[in-house]
């Protein structure tokens, strides 16, 4: 094929094409059928949604209660129980870990001033706990390490 057949073909795209048969009917039949079962099929998706809806309020409902459960079980920390007095703070004897030590003190003392603010912040109970262990890891780096 060379450019000038190309270009007689592209030309013949343009050019409007009929259908082989009326698709006219067809598409009235489809609307008429469509228009008759429509409320029965509105109906019943309409039904099916209200019972979604009441399944998804009745599971967060649960979801909440449970959450507001365990947050009630949970033991408050506050800084008047929590707090270690200078002579209670861990030195390790390792030069490598004194450094870390002093920072997790540091951010453990900060967060405990924190909490005088909010004692029931579950954020700072968080990072609280967070921090402890990590004094807990780090003393045990130091045990291991001998």
């Amino acid at each position: 094929m060379n450019e000038f057949e190309w270009l007689r073909q592209t030309r013949a795209l343009r050019e409007p094409v009929s259908p082989r048969r009326d698709l006219w009917s067809g598409i009235d039949a489809a609307l008429d059928a469509a228009t008759t079962t429509a409320p029965v099929a509105h109906r019943t998706t309409h039904r099916v949604q209200r019972w979604l809806i009441a399944a998804s309020f009745a599971g967060l409902s649960l979801f909440a209660g449970s959450l507001a459960v365990h947050l009630r079980e949970r033991p408050v920390t506050t800084a008047a129980n929590a707090s270690p007095s200078n002579a209670d703070r861990w030195r390790p004897n390792d030069p490598r870990l004194a450094g870390a030590a002093v920072e997790l003190d540091a951010a453990s003392m900060e967060l405990r001033q924190a909490m005088e603010q909010a004692p029931n912040s579950p954020a700072l109970q968080r990072l609280l706990y967070r921090t402890q262990k990590q004094q807990s890891q780090l003393r045990q780096m130091e045990h291991q390490a001998g």
